[in-house]
C-alpha cells in the first residue's frame, strides 16, 4: 500500500488520494504542508543569515587582530555591521572610551592621571557581555518553529493516520465488507498523512540541530572575542 502510494505522487493517483481524503484529513494535511512551507522558508532564511555573518565576522576579526590598535578598527567595525562581532566591539570600544574620558576629567581635578582599574574592565566586560546575548537573541529568532514543527508534525501526522483508519473501519461497518476496495481509501488517507507528517518534521529536525550548532559556534567565537578585546584594552592602557 505505502509502494502505491509513493507511486501515485508520480502517476497522478495522489490527487485521488486526496479527492478521497475525509474533512478532517484535508484539514490536517493543509496544516502539516503549511508547517513544511514555513520551516522550508526559514531553513534557506538561516543559511543566507548564518553564511552572511561567517563571512562578516571573519572578515571583521582578522581586520581587528591585524589593526595597530582598537580604535584603528572602530571605522571598520561599522562597516561590518552583519556580524555579531562588530556591534560587540562597538558596544565595548564605546565603553571603554566613555571611561576613559571619565579617567580624563578625574585626572585633571586631581593634576594626575587616572589609569581604568579592574572595576573598569569588568564593566567593560559586562557590556559586551550583554551585547553578545542580545545578538544570539537576534540569532535564535525563527528557529523555534523548526522546534515545533519536528515535535509536533509527527503526531499531527498520526492523528490524521488515526482518522483514516476510523474511516477504513466505519466503512467496513457501513457496507458489512472488508474488501480491499472498501477500506482502500482510509488505508490510503492514513499512510498519506503519515508521510506528510514526516516530510514536514525530518528537514525541521535537521535544520533545528544544524541551527543550534551553528548558533553555538558563534557565541563561542564571540565570547573568544571578548577575552582577546579586554586583553588588548588592558594592555593599550598600561
Amino acid at each position: 500500500m505505502t509502494e502505491h502510494i509513493i507511486a501515485g505522487i508520480f502517476t497522478g493517483t495522489i490527487w485521488q488520494i486526496i479527492g478521497d481524503t475525509s474533512p478532517f484529513g484535508i484539514f490536517i494535511l493543509i496544516i502539516l504542508a503549511l508547517m513544511s512551507l514555513v520551516s522550508w522558508m526559514i531553513i534557506f532564511y538561516k543559511w543566507r543569515e548564518f553564511r552572511a555573518v561567517d563571512k562578516a565576522g571573519l572578515l571583521f576579526s582578522e581586520y581587528f587582530q591585524h589593526s595597530s590598535n582598537i580604535a584603528d578598527a572602530a571605522g571598520r567595525a561599522k562597516a561590518a555591521s552583519l556580524s555579531p562581532l562588530s556591534r560587540i566591539f562597538i558596544s565595548g570600544f564605546e565603553q571603554l572610551t566613555a571611561l576613559k574620558e571619565l579617567k580624563n576629567e578625574a585626572g585633571k581635578l586631581q593634576s594626575r592621571v587616572v589609569p581604568l582599574n579592574a572595576d573598569d574592565f569588568e564593566i567593560i566586560e559586562m557590556t559586551m557581555e550583554k551585547t553578545l546575548t542580545e545578538e544570539i537573541s537576534k540569532l535564535e529568532r525563527k528557529i523555534v518553529f523548526l522546534a515545533i514543527t519536528g515535535s509536533s508534525a509527527p503526531f499531527m501526522g498520526l492523528l490524521g493516520t488515526v482518522v483514516g483508519i476510523m474511516n477504513a473501519f466505519w466503512s467496513i461497518g457501513q457496507r458489512g465488507s472488508a474488501s480491499l476496495a472498501v477500506v482502500a481509501p482510509g488505508i490510503a488517507e492514513a499512510l498519506l498523512a503519515t508521510i506528510v507528517g514526516l516530510g514536514a518534521a525530518i528537514p525541521a529536525v535537521i535544520a533545528f540541530n544544524w541551527a543550534n550548532n551553528k548558533l553555538k559556534y558563534i557565541n563561542d567565537r564571540a565570547y573568544g572575542f571578548n577575552l582577546e578585546f579586554i586583553a588588548r584594552a588592558k594592555k593599550e592602557t598600561l
